[in-house]
């Protein structure tokens, strides 16, 4: 083979990261609506017997806190030495209850919000009122402060914004984001974006620009992660957005978000994010990406990995002044590139 052949392919070949095995029969290849109904079907599966009694034990596991294993982290919490434990950032395991410098079980996505709402049966309820995946610890006031308040934009530490509307703080906005996409994508329709957070919709999906933002600034933490594991052994899933937050970009486009498993640069993935037309074509081709990739140049190389043409990204190229052929198209962005074969006649 000649050599110069080998310099445009090899450009293209980059080694994604590895993932957990939970998904090793999810097609990742897919994007938009279709990898979101393969991620509902996948996280479907779950122990239906889990009650809402449970949390109360499993948040001392998935919850705990990484720097005080006698603790568990608070969602919404931010200073341990303000004298004021509404806004505690940690406490010990034992103190859960209902009264004051206690802490209970936040409902991340409010019960009441859901439509219908979730059911409450106490300490008996099963299915998606008590999806541990949604529930967090919380101070008990700091809970009531946030009652079934909408999330709105914000910054700094949590609390009420925009009148009614609640900010959960700049450590927790990321966790908030991903576990509105878990409801989403688990329950459908009744757990709508919209129901629970203020502001638009990104494009033409339900998905709020609000979460998508929060999820790409605010990366994954250790507590997320310490959560997965534990949760697909006893409840029988995991939250797909924990696990690699570009999942959302893929699916509902918006800021860029962390790729945990290099996603963006493995070839199944960017075959399906790119589309050329027409192709074959005398005139120009039509280069039409998906918004998790944003071209920035294109680069044209006939068959001996000869480069002929570059130029910005514009949305087509014109092959008009070409010999009948076939050609090696590098689209580039700034973290990866896809190469794609023009066929000239």
């Amino acid at each position: 083979m000649n050599k110069f052949l080998l310099l445009p392919v090899l450009l293209f070949v980059q080694l994604a990261l590895a993932q957990q095995p939970y998904y090793d029969d999810v097609n990742l290849s897919l994007t938009g609506q279709d990898l979101y109904i393969e991620l509902q079907n996948k996280i479907d599966i779950n122990n239906d017997t889990f009650t809402y009694g449970d949390i109360r034990d499993v948040v001392k596991i998935t919850d705990e806190d990484p720097e005080n294993t006698s603790n568990v982290l608070l969602i919404y919490g931010y200073n341990d030495n303000d004298g004021n434990c509404t806004t505690d950032r940690s406490r010990d395991k034992n103190d859960f209850g209902g009264g004051n410098c206690e802490y209970n079980r936040e409902h991340t996505f409010p019960r009441s919000l859901a439509n219908p709402a979730m059911p409450n049966n106490g300490n008996n309820t099963t299915g998606i009122g008590a999806d541990p995946h949604n529930l967090r610890p919380s101070d008990v006031q700091a809970n009531g402060n946030r009652g079934n308040k909408k999330f709105a934009t914000g910054n700094g530490n949590a609390g009420t914004v925009s009148g009614d509307a609640w900010y959960p703080g700049d450590e927790w906005k990321g966790d908030v984001a991903r576990i509105m996409m878990y409801m989403y994508t688990r329950y459908g329709d009744r757990c709508l974006p919209s129901l629970v957070g203020n502001g638009s919709t990104q494009g033409t999906t339900d998905m709020l620009q609000l979460f998508l933002q929060w999820n790409a600034d605010d990366p994954v933490s250790e507590l997320e992660d310490q959560r997965n594991p534990y949760l697909e052994d006893e409840y029988g899933n995991r939250n797909p957005f924990i696990d690699n937050p570009i999942l959302a970009t893929i699916i509902w486009g918006g800021p860029q978000a962390e790729d945990r498993w290099g996603l963006l640069s493995s070839g199944d993935y960017l075959a399906n994010t790119l589309q050329l037309y027409p192709n074959p074509t005398s005139e120009k081709v039509w280069v039409q990406s998906t918004s998790a990739f944003k071209a920035e140049s294109y680069k044209l190389y006939d068959m001996m990995g000869r480069k002929i043409s570059q130029q910005k990204a514009t949305g087509f190229i014109d092959v008009s002044g070409f010999s009948d052929g076939l050609y090696l198209l590098e689209v580039v962005a700034s973290k990866s590139r896809i190469v794609k074969k023009i066929i000239v006649e």
